[in-house]
């Protein structure tokens, strides 16, 4: 009896913990951009360089959505908003089918088989599970995605843990219950999954198989489709991504400037330049472009967070400038001109129409030693060190301005987005 006690212990203890590692890791976004990063970072950043240090692991910390460029094609948008939906979805319908069980537990009520629970036994798993989802598409970084299909398959087993206990203490009536409801899905559902299940030997191991090769395939199909609609130009050694799609115009210009500006990069090197307004939101992800880009300063957590969650479009292509101004009540147009990166106040310029374009370039190295471009220059293999930013007007091509930068991001070596 003893050593059943402790094996269910151990169980529940593993699973808890599997549950909680993910956890961990989706609120690596929040805490990212909140002042509590640096100490997040610095418990769990020398585990992503362990990971980035080998190639076989490097995947891991890589992201297979774009995170930092706003999608370029319907269906990514839609994939985007998705995510949102899910993640508010999935957190209401969670708290609200524990509201209606620790409800039942106060007054006894038996059970739990009114609202959801009377269609399927684990709402509250499946809403988790929705807003996991959910958090993936937020912050989508593949050892989230890793951690989410362990906690799928840990929910699946809890789940069936609960079912034995629940069995035992409520009997024929449990079982009648379980009889006309789904486990994770409605009957009327769940009753054609026999004629593809194993039997119940095989089942134990396919199951989990079965559930963390379709979590993981999704994301390394997801990533196969961002890279390949990435408006990406090439010229020479350089290629340019636009962080905003309608920017791809301003391709051909901006790569000729920067390809035949003596001495500015290495004839034997490959370089990925990015694209954005002057003062992008998410380019301190990138490069140390200064302090205004660190998002884990400005105290402001909640309001991103909000912000991030309810308009991703808009947060993405909103300066923090501009965050500012609306938190503080500030005229916006007035704000963004006084605080541009670039020094230029004209009243007359309307930075909706703002012709200045920063590129940030980054040399990318590959262990083969051979010449990268496109779409290659984001694989796992490779490496990408900032080098500095081109402040440039994209319309004459003329440069205005050239700064190196330290070869770490503002988030210094922790991991982060190359889309």
């Amino acid at each position: 009896m003893k050593k059943l006690s402790y094996s269910r212990l151990a169980a529940r203890l593993t699973t808890q913990g599997g549950i909680i590692v993910f956890f961990i890791m989706a609120f690596e976004i929040m805490i990212m951009i909140s002042p509590f990063a640096f100490f997040f970072y610095s418990v769990f950043n020398p585990i992503f360089k362990f990971i980035d240090t080998y190639p076989a692991l490097r995947w891991l910390t890589s992201f297979f959505l774009p995170h930092m460029i706003l999608p370029p094609t319907p269906f990514l948008v839609a994939i985007r908003i998705l995510g949102s939906i899910l993640f508010i979805v999935g957190s209401l319908t969670f708290l609200l089918c524990a509201l209606q069980v620790y409800l039942g537990k106060i007054f006894a009520w038996g059970i739990a088989d009114k609202g959801l629970y009377r269609f399927i036994r684990h709402p509250q798993y499946l809403a988790l599970g929705t807003w996991g989802v959910g958090m993936c598409i937020l912050w989508p970084r593949f050892i989230v995605l890793a951690s989410l299909s362990i906690m799928f398959v840990l929910y699946y087993f809890l789940a069936k843990d609960e079912e034995r206990r629940m069995t035992a203490r409520y009997g024929k009536g449990y079982r009648e219950y379980m009889n006309r409801t789904g486990m994770f899905v409605p009957r009327l559902i769940e009753r054609w999954f026999p004629a593809f299940m194993p039997n119940k030997p095989v089942r134990a191991f396919l199951v989990p198989a079965f559930i963390v090769a379709i979590v993981m395939g999704a994301g390394f199909s997801l990533r196969g489709i961002t890279l390949h609609s990435l408006p990406l130009a090439t010229e020479n050694n350089v290629t340019l991504v636009a962080m905003l799609p309608e920017d791809t115009i301003l391709d051909k210009v901006v790569l000729d400037s920067i390809t035949r500006r003596e001495g500015l990069l290495r004839k034997d090197k490959d370089y990925l330049g990015y694209l954005m307004p002057a003062d992008y939101v998410m380019q301190g992800m990138i490069a140390d472009t200064g302090t205004n880009f660190h998002l884990f300063k400005q105290h402001n957590t909640v309001a991103l967070i909000t912000e991030w969650v309810l308009h991703p479009f808009a947060h993405l292509r909103t300066s923090p400038t501009l965050h500012m101004a609306r938190m503080r009540h500030v005229d916006p147009g007035i704000a963004r001109r006084h605080h541009c990166p670039l020094g230029i106040d004209d009243p007359g310029l309307e930075c909706s129409h703002c012709p200045y374009r920063r590129v940030i370039l980054v040399e990318v190295d590959n262990p083969h030693a051979r010449r990268y471009s496109g779409a290659a220059l984001l694989s796992f293999d490779t490496t990408r060190t900032p080098v500095c930013y081109v402040d440039i007007n994209a319309v004459t091509g003329e440069i205005i301005g050239v700064k190196q930068v330290g070869k770490s991001t503002a988030w210094q070596g922790v991991p982060t987005p190359a889309i």
